[in-house]
Formats: C-alpha cells, sequence, structure tokens
C-alpha cells in the first residue's frame, strides 16, 4: 500500500484544486493568499484577492500605503488584525530582508501574522521546503483518519498532532502534498456531510471503519458567549455621514466606524457638545446584533440629522460622502446599517 503522503499526492494530481489564482512559484502572492484564507473560504477570498493584487501587485507597493488603504480593501472580509499584520509584515520584509521572503519557515514565522503553520505553507509551495502544515483543514483529516481524540486546539493534542504530521511528509513534492491536504479537507473531508466515498484514504481512515466521522475532530468545549451592547450615531448631513476612526486595537481596530454613545448619554446633547453640531432630529433605529469569534456586539443605531456637516478639527473624523462608501474602510455590519438606510432613503436628511 502507498504512503499516506503517495496517496494524497496522486489524488491531488487527477482530482485536487488547479486553477486557483494564487497557485504560482510567487512567494509574495502565495503568503497574500495564506493571510486572507484564514478563516476565511476560498470563494470568498478570490475577489479580494484580485482586488489586493490590482493595487498592490508587489510587497514595496504594499510596504509604502498607508495603512488606512490596506484596511479600505479588506473591509467586508473580517478579522481585521490579519490586515494591520499583512502591512507590519510587508514593511518588515522590506526592512529586515531586503524586500524578499525568506525561505527558512522557522525565520518566516517571526514576521507579523505569520504562524507556523503558515509559515510552512508559504515555504512550501515557494519553495518546495519540506515543513509540516496544521490548519483547521489538515487537523480534521488526521484526527478522523489516524482516531485522534480530544480538541485539536488543546495543546497536548495539537503537539500530537504536529508530531503526526511532520512523521507523515514526503521525501518530495512536498507543495503537492501540502496542497492536497488543504484540498482533501476543504472539498471531501469536510466538517459537515464528508464524501467518505470519494475519499483517497478512506481504507484506511480510523473514524470511517468505526463509525465515529460525525465526532471527530472532537469539538471544543463549549462556554458562555458573551453579549455587549452598543449605542452608535448615525450622524448625517447633506448627503454625508461622520465617521470616526477606531482605536488601532479592539474590535474594527483601525477602521472607520460611527461614533458610538455612552451607554446613558441623551443623544442630541452628546452629539451637540462632542461634535459641536446642531442637532435638528434624534431616530431610533431597528437594533440588529453581529457575532464575533468570542463575543455577540448588540448594535443600537440612532439616526441624528442634523444641520450642516461640521468642520472635523479630529484627525479622528470624517464626513464620508453617502454616495462614496465604497471608499471608506467599514466594518462589514456597518456598511450594510447604511447602504440598508441609504436604499431606505433614511439618510437624506428630510424633514
Amino acid at each position: 500500500m502507498n504512503t499516506f503522503a503517495e496517496t494524497l499526492i496522486a489524488w491531488q494530481r487527477g482530482h485536487g484544486r488547479h486553477g486557483l489564482p494564487w497557485q504560482v512559484r510567487d512567494a509574495y502572492r502565495v503568503w497574500l493568499s495564506e493571510i486572507m484564507l484564514q478563516q476565511t473560504q476560498v470563494d470568498t477570498v478570490i475577489p479580494y484577492y484580485g482586488r489586493f493584487l490590482a493595487r498592490f501587485p508587489d510587497l514595496p507597493s504594499l510596504a509604502a500605503a498607508p495603512v488606512e488603504d490596506v484596511l479600505t480593501l479588506w473591509s467586508g472580509l473580517g478579522y481585521y488584525a490579519r490586515a494591520r499584520n499583512l502591512h507590519k509584515c510587508a514593511q518588515a520584509v522590506m526592512d529586515r530582508h531586503g524586500g524578499a521572503f525568506p525561505a527558512d519557515p522557522a525565520v518566516l514565522a517571526e514576521l507579523p501574522g505569520i504562524g507556523r503553520s503558515t509559515a510552512a505553507a508559504i515555504s512550501a509551495f515557494s519553495h518546495g521546503t519540506r515543513a509540516a502544515i496544521l490548519d483547521g483543514n489538515v487537523k480534521r483529516v488526521l484526527t478522523r483518519c489516524f482516531g485522534i481524540d480530544g480538541f485539536p486546539g488543546s495543546k497536548n493534542v495539537e503537539n500530537a498532532l504536529w508530531t503526526l504530521a511532520e512523521s507523515l511528509l514526503p521525501a518530495r513534492d512536498v507543495d503537492i502534498y501540502t496542497q492536497a491536504q488543504m484540498d482533501l479537507g476543504a472539498t471531501v473531508c469536510t466538517r459537515g456531510r464528508p464524501a467518505c466515498v470519494c475519499c483517497p484514504v478512506a481504507e484506511r481512515c480510523v473514524a470511517l471503519r468505526d463509525g465515529r466521522v460525525g465526532e471527530l475532530p472532537t469539538p471544543r468545549p463549549k462556554k458562555v458567549v458573551r453579549e455587549r451592547d452598543g449605542r452608535f450615531a448615525v450622524i448625517v448631513a447633506d448627503g454625508a455621514v461622520l465617521l470616526e476612526r477606531r482605536p488601532p486595537t479592539g474590535i474594527w481596530g483601525g477602521l472607520l466606524s460611527l461614533p458610538e454613545l455612552p451607554e446613558d448619554a441623551d443623544t442630541a446633547p452628546w452629539v451637540s457638545t462632542r461634535f459641536g453640531l446642531t442637532v435638528r432630529k434624534v431616530e431610533r433605529l431597528a437594533g440588529f446584533r453581529h457575532v464575533f469569534t468570542h463575543f455577540t456586539l448588540n448594535l443600537q443605531p440612532e439616526l441624528v440629522d442634523v444641520a450642516t456637516p461640521g468642520a472635523c478639527n479630529e484627525a479622528t473624523l470624517l464626513w464620508q460622502p453617502l454616495d462614496r462608501l465604497d471608499d471608506a474602510a467599514l466594518p462589514a455590519p456597518v456598511r450594510k446599517l447604511l447602504l440598508q438606510l441609504t436604499q431606505r432613503d433614511l439618510l437624506t436628511g428630510a424633514d
């Protein structure tokens, strides 16, 4: 019987994905795709990837750009720390490595936003380096095929998976093997409704043999999901909305968003005092929820119609034309809210 790696390599050549835009021997393009694909599906990433390359065709152009431009292009992709680290990493490669990504996975892993698995993938795809990856797809494939119990995110199970992943590495064609693991987890050994009849390693799969495919990998231990309430002011005047840049850390770090109202603030006086604006009308809008990885945010927007746009005396403030929302680095729920209100003609400022 062929080894696990040999079986996957043969399967990938005939059944894996071959037309993805980042399947090139270019470390910059591979790195960009690997960062975008963290926590995000391929179909979602492809249009963002194309737009990024059009704006930043190479590492120097990305490193030289303002981080606000990077965040604007990233808007809607989520997990915005990835975008900030992407920018920091580009600058670090320019400063520390003369604009060329190092081939050594251990050196790559020292760069912002690049962990052990991502470093191995970049190096394997760009240089054919013999290094193991362990992303979510690979963890699922290995825990099922080899019958490994325990939550893969726990330290002891993850260490065991790293040891196993390294022991399975082939002597050559590591790039094909790496792609095969990703493809198998993404298209066959999926989280729900895996296509076991199409799996090239079904004959050796412990989970399939023991009827435990639905049990593995072991789910994350359940914990109470925190909830947070937030009041946001949709301040509009003359076809523009007042936006405020968020702090660089925390939710939506570095993005433009709606000013957040203090919990007990009286809206009109607060807006008038905080921004020096003359408030004409305040209307409470329908609230909605947005789910983050670790908590749920209950957003309560309030429409604030002001007489005229005031001068922005703070660098963090910006009057954004409502017909140019695509130019702003907005969190997805804020963009969705503003577009919905615009389409319903609620942001015209009319009495």
